[in-house]
Formats: structure tokens, C-alpha cells, sequence
């Protein structure tokens, strides 16, 4: 695993506050696009997420509206993965073509967008892009090594070390990564690829499958949150004893919803650990994402003054 080569310095930009940027949120189900002075969102649009060319059209126009009327400085792209985010390489900004998302194999999203404003384009994924903004103004604040978790439409994961978000080969897809099932938990999982992966599982579209789509009315002491509560306490104290994590925030849908599941999963992750580490007692340290749905395009907004500092 490497540092992204990208700049987050604080202190690189006395003007930042005046700078004109730009940030797209590009999620699994919607798209945000914020218009901001430094990292503060002045405007936003909302845009349904369905095949390529009928979410990016709307994107790269608005952007370019916004453009005319000032130059855009900067923009920053938080995508959905899996997508190319290591600078110089011949897939950056690509969406891979093992995406589940019909219509958005290979589309190279910084060529799509970054026509359309004046600046340089930084990419990364739509969860390191929350990852930082909750470092900057959130529930990580003080933390250089954390990770965030986005549990939504899908799960994904960001990894930051040295205050750095870090990838490989590949940003990290430990949405995918497969946990002990809960005894009783019978569900096949409905994850294309693996089938009962954490995403298979846990994810908002799993909840939606296992309840015959009546997620949003189930109450909150349904049996089915168990099983979700020990899969995501599963794959934290997987991250707690691969990384040594100072903290893991929870974000997305599900858990901006859903707020018990960060005190039942921090308490079963704990359970699940039984001491073995020695920071982490009765509670592992797993909290609920400050910034809510605010995350991932605040982040945008540091993504694009990452590129402007870089």
C-alpha cells in the first residue's frame, strides 16, 4: 500500500477562503454537486445517478454554468468505486470494468468533468473524500490513522495513515471483504460478485432485499439489525487489528438513519475483540460520522484543494 500523492496542507493556501472550487459527490444513487469558496459550499444540486451519459451531461453543465459566471479554480471528484485513483497512471479517473453499475464500465470521469471548469481535477473515492472531511471538521478530528465507513447503497471504506489517504494496485474495496455470519443468519447475501460479502449483507440494498423492500418502516429492534450489527462489528475488528485504527467513524444512509447502530456495533466490536487490545475496553473507538450527508461533498471540496495546492 502507498500515501496518495495528493497535498491536504492546511496552511499551502492563505487565500483559500476566497478560492472558487468545485466538488461532485458521485454516489451510488445520487450526485451532489457543490459550488464553494474554499471548502465552504455556497451552492448545491442534487442529480439522480443512472447510466453515464444521463448523469454526467446534467453534471458537466452545471458545473460549466457555474464556470461562466466565475472561474471555477479547482474541481475535486468523489466517486464511487472501483475507479483509478493514483495520478499518472493510464486509469486514473476510470471506472473499472468490474463496476455493477450498468452503463459505467470504463467511463473516464476527469475527461468527462474536467472540460468543463477552468482548474486542475483531483479524483479519489466518494468515502476517502468523507474520510478527510471528517479528519477536517468531524468525528476524526485529532486522528492521522482512522478509517471511515460508508454504509449505504453499497459499503465502502477509506483508509487515511499519517493523516494521508493511502491505496495500492487499487483504492481499498473492504466492502467486499467476507465476515463470520451471525448463527441464524440464513441470507444468501445479494452482492453480484461474492453473493454474502459485508456489502452482501449489511448494505442498505441488502437490508432492502432481506426485508422485501419495507427497510425504511422495520423498527429499530427488528431482528434483522442484529445480523447487520455483527457483520460491520466484524469487519471493524478486522480493520482494529490489521491497521491499528486510532478510530473508524461510520457514515452513510443507513447509519445517518439508523443512529443506534454505532453504539451496538462499537459495543459487539468490542465484545468480538475480548480485550486482545489494549486500547480498547468495553467500547471500541467507533463513532457515528459528525458531518452526515455533508461528508462526502465537503470532501469534494478538499479533494479540489488538494489539486489546486498540488
Amino acid at each position: 500500500m502507498e500515501r496518495d500523492a495528493l497535498a491536504f496542507d492546511d496552511g499551502a493556501r492563505d487565500d483559500s477562503r476566497m478560492t472558487r472550487l468545485a466538488g461532485v459527490e458521485l454516489g451510488g444513487t445520487k450526485a451532489i454537486v457543490v459550488l464553494g469558496r474554499g471548502s465552504e459550499i455556497e451552492e448545491r444540486i442534487r442529480i439522480e445517478v443512472s447510466d453515464a451519459a444521463s448523469t454526467l451531461g446534467p453534471i458537466a453543465a452545471q458545473l460549466a454554468e457555474w464556470n461562466r459566471n466565475e472561474p471555477i479554480e479547482a474541481l475535486g471528484i468523489a466517486s464511487f468505486g472501483p475507479v483509478g485513483v493514483t495520478p499518472g497512471r493510464p486509469d486514473y479517473g476510470r471506472i473499472f470494468d468490474s463496476t455493477p453499475k450498468p452503463g459505467w464500465a470504463g467511463v473516464d470521469l476527469i475527461e468527462a468533468l474536467g472540460q468543463a471548469v477552468k482548474g486542475p481535477v483531483a479524483l479519489h473515492t466518494d468515502v476517502t473524500a468523507a474520510a478527510l472531511a471528517e479528519e477536517r471538521w468531524g468525528a476524526a478530528q485529532g486522528c492521522s490513522d482512522y478509517c471511515y465507513v460508508t454504509i449505504g447503497t453499497g459499503i465502502g471504506i477509506g483508509i487515511v495513515a499519517g493523516g494521508k489517504p493511502i491505496s495500492g494496485a487499487l483504492h481499498p474495496e473492504g466492502g467486499h471483504i467476507r465476515v463470520p455470519r451471525s448463527p441464524g443468519d440464513n441470507f444468501p447475501g445479494s452482492c453480484p460478485f461474492h453473493g454474502d460479502c459485508l456489502e452482501g449483507i449489511a448494505s442498505g440494498s441488502a437490508i432492502a432485499v432481506r426485508t422485501g423492500g419495507k427497510e425504511q418502516e422495520i423498527t429499530d429492534d427488528d431482528p434483522v439489525w442484529t445480523f447487520v450489527v455483527d457483520a460491520i462489528a466484524e469487519s471493524c475488528a478486522t480493520l482494529f487489528l490489521t491497521l491499528a485504527s486510532e478510530r473508524i467513524i461510520l457514515g452513510g444512509g443507513v447509519t445517518n438513519s439508523r443512529h443506534f447502530l454505532t453504539d451496538a456495533v462499537a459495543r459487539r466490536c468490542a465484545e468480538l475483540l475480548d480485550g486482545y487490545l489494549p486500547y480498547i475496553g468495553e467500547r471500541a473507538p467507533i463513532e457515528r460520522a459528525a458531518l452526515g450527508q455533508d461528508a462526502g461533498p465537503r470532501g469534494s471540496l478538499l479533494l479540489a484543494e488538494a489539486a489546486l495546492n498540488g
